[in-house]
Order: structure tokens, then sequence, then C-alpha cells
């Protein structure tokens, strides 16, 4: 089972329509994502006292990571950086080091020329912190505005073969980790 996290909790994001788009590649390769979407979060996960132990609310957002196969991360960058929430969630897990041995593929957007390379990076090295293993081959989509369709979904032709190549590259990946 590949789980899909959607790192962001911005209602209406480009983040998550790129997410879906992702989830629709997976499905279309016999792989349907679990999708993890950080604007469902429960309110009540804010509470300092979640600290001490989350609520039972939470557990559909970390169960996924425990039973996976492996993780897809889509993450925008914000302000030259990952969302907050995304690094929350992760300081949320009753055991982040679930992402052991686990692998990890990263898809970024930003408006920006970058695609997201800095919030990737800083996502692998909090990962490899924890014990992931990484997809080298990471998709940047840049200057995002321009390269989604009326309906959210990624338009550009070399944009949509990188996701479908990174796809079947990640499965492959991914079911000769778990061998």
């Amino acid at each position: 089972m590949i789980a899909l996290i959607v790192g962001t909790n911005r209602p209406g994001s480009n983040t998550g329509r790129v997410a879906a788009h992702v989830a629709e590649i997976y499905a279309a390769l016999d792989e349907p994502p679990q999708i993890i979407d950080l604007h469902q979060l429960p309110p009540e996960i804010f509470s300092p006292t979640s600290y001490e132990k989350p609520p039972a609310s939470f557990t559909p957002f970390e169960e996924p990571i425990g039973r996976a196969d492996g993780i897809v991360i889509v993450v925008p960058e914000y302000n030259g950086s990952i969302p907050g929430i995304f690094k929350y969630y992760i300081d949320m897990l009753v055991d982040p080091e679930q992402f052991a041995g686990k692998p990890v593929a990263l898809v970024g957007l930003a408006a920006g020329m970058w695609g997201a390379l800095r919030p990737a990076e800083q996502i692998e090295a909090m990962l490899i912190y924890l014990g992931a293993v990484i997809y080298p081959k990471r998709v940047h989509i840049a200057r995002i505005n321009e390269h989604l369709d009326e309906t959210g979904r990624v338009k550009t032709p070399a944009y949509i073969e990188r996701l479908e190549k990174q796809a079947k590259g990640f499965i492959e990946f991914a079911g000769k980790l778990k061998k």
C-alpha cells in the first residue's frame, strides 16, 4: 500500500490538486494510494495536550504510515521552506520512526522558479534522520500556476511524463525494498 501525504493544510491548494492527479496516476498503475490530507487534520490535534497523547481522531492520519509499503509526499514551498503543518504532523506521530526502512518519494511544487527544491531537501534530511529510504527521482514543478488546467490537473506533458515515470519507478523501488 502506498500512502500519499498532501503536505499542506491550505484549503483549495494547488498541492491538493497535484496530489489528486498523482493519486490517479498510482491508481492507473493498480496502486491506489491511501491519501493523508493534512487539510483534514482534526482541530483537537492542535491542543497543547496532544503532545502528551494525540487524540483518537488522529489515528487515521498516523495509521497509514505504519502500514505503508511506500510513502509519496506532495509538498509546496512556503517562504523558502516546508509548510509548518507538515513538520507539526511529523512531530505529532506517536512513533515517527515508522518511517524507518520505508521508501519515500517527493513531489514539490512552487509558484517560484525552483519547484520546492528547498523544502524537498529539508524533508529528505528529516526523513533520513528517521531512517527512511529516499527515492532519488524527485519531481519539482516550478511556476505551478502555469502548469495546471482549469480543473486543477497538471496539463504540461513534460510534467505529466515525469510524474508517471516517478510513479512507475517508485512502485518498483518500494517492491524491491519490501522483499
